[in-house]
């Protein structure tokens, strides 16, 4: 009978025990829920409230194959619709000059046509978009409520072997440019290209350097070989910028992406490393998995306007499924420049319309800015830190480069 009892009085409180404990961990839950929609709602206002630079979007050569209204709903990875619900203010478009380009002698004239299409973007919808050739442009625009449309030449082919080419891009609104791309050119050597003509800039190039910081255009040394970038680096007397790279500690022997020694080095001297959110760039899975696709491309010279190259690809990808980066790991390349570097070093350069479909869930366009926000929060990264992480680096970079040219030119 007391036996009885006993088991009786232990089943109460194991009973009440599951009940504490479920409560406890029903609290946890809740309080765990209401923290995240805090943070949400806390990545949300931040993102309408400070400004957001992203330096690569490749939005003008898409619509020069494609045309369409970006003042609503389109195909591609950026609109005004979904700048404004990402709370995207400075978006870069990349005037994308493809390398052959410069053989067939056409790259000068490509890149005033997309010059002219970003042009007419902010004259057609002026209450949308306006042009920005300064860090005070896009202050001026902010306080409008308008999206800045500044631009970086990716591909420096259009220079043409003539300095003044230069001051002429510059004069149309060019505010980086990127020295090279797939291909070396005449002014460096590209990653992808495995002929190292020049062992980094050619003498041309050193010119070229030169004369973008006597004018105030930033230099981008994204797409470069490592030994063209340390030569930049050694020459220029402003900081530079990697418009859309990412870290070579997550892509080992990946010389598209940067090293850590390049990233500490960069950022000694002021630069900025802007992270690419494209699967390739990010996840080394992804990259190896349709490395071969694209080499297969490149070597029999196909073109993806070609609707056959097109049905090679979904094929090649139904064969060989890769899963996309997750939003996390771009994070986790934001973190580990800011843990070589510091925090003055780092932002955005999606690559957005230029990476095609690899992009992580949650940063598939340009109103996924919310979403990084998001992540940062809950790695406790502070406002203030975040706001130098969306545009702060980048607009002192800019700034820095400004002034050197505006001390330049008063000497003159």
């Amino acid at each position: 009978m007391i036996a009885c009892d006993v088991r009786k009085a232990v089943k109460r409180e194991l009973k009440m025990a599951k009940s504490i404990t479920g409560s406890i961990l029903f609290l946890l839950l809740l309080v765990s829920c209401t923290r995240q929609d805090e943070l949400k709602i806390q990545a949300e206002q931040l993102a309408q409230s400070v400004i957001i630079v992203d330096t690569h979007i490749d939005t003008p050569y898409r619509l020069s194959t494609r045309q369409e209204d970006i003042s609503g709903k389109t195909t591609g990875n950026f609109n005004y619709p979904m700048a404004r619900k990402g709370g995207l203010n400075v978006p870069f478009m990349s005037i994308y000059i493809p390398s052959e380009r410069e053989d067939l002698g056409t790259a000068n004239s490509l890149a005033d046509s997309l010059i002219d299409l970003v042009e007419s973007i902010a004259s057609t919808w002026p209450d949308k978009f306006a042009l920005a050739k300064s860090v005070a442009d896009v202050y001026s625009n902010f306080s409008q409520g308008k999206i800045s449309l500044a631009m970086g030449m990716e591909n420096a082919a259009p220079v043409a072997g003539d300095l003044a080419n230069l001051a002429y891009f510059y004069r149309r609104g060019i505010r980086y440019i990127t020295l090279t791309h797939a291909k070396s050119n005449h002014i460096c050597d590209s990653s992808y290209d495995p002929d190292r003509q020049w062992n980094g800039l050619s003498p041309f190039g050193r010119e070229v350097v030169k004369e973008m910081n006597r004018l105030g255009i930033m230099i981008d040394i994204s797409h470069v070989t490592d030994s063209t970038f340390y030569q930049v680096l050694s020459l220029s007397r402003t900081p530079l910028i990697a418009s859309h790279s990412s870290c070579r500690k997550f892509t080992p022997g990946w010389e598209r992406n940067m090293s850590d020694d390049m990233i500490k080095a960069m950022a000694a001297k002021g630069g900025v490393i802007q992270i690419n959110f494209g699967s390739s760039f990010i996840n080394d899975h992804w990259r190896k998995t349709y490395e071969p696709l694209w080499n297969y491309i490149e070597e029999k010279n196909l073109k993806f306007s070609d609707p056959g190259t097109l049905e090679y690809i979904r094929n090649f990808k139904k064969e060989h499924p890769a899963d996309y980066a997750d939003i996390t790991e771009v994070i986790d390349h934001i973190e580990h420049v800011v843990n070589i570097a510091g925090i003055d070093h780092v932002g955005f350069g999606s690559d957005f319309d230029g990476v095609g479909d690899s992009l992580p869930d949650g940063l598939k366009d340009v109103s996924g800015y919310p979403n990084l926000i998001y992540e940062l929060l809950k790695r406790g990264y502070s406002e203030e830190a975040i706001t130098k992480i969306c545009s702060g680096n980048l607009l002192r970079v800019w700034s820095e480069v400004e002034n050197f040219a505006a001390r330049a030119f008063s000497q003159i």
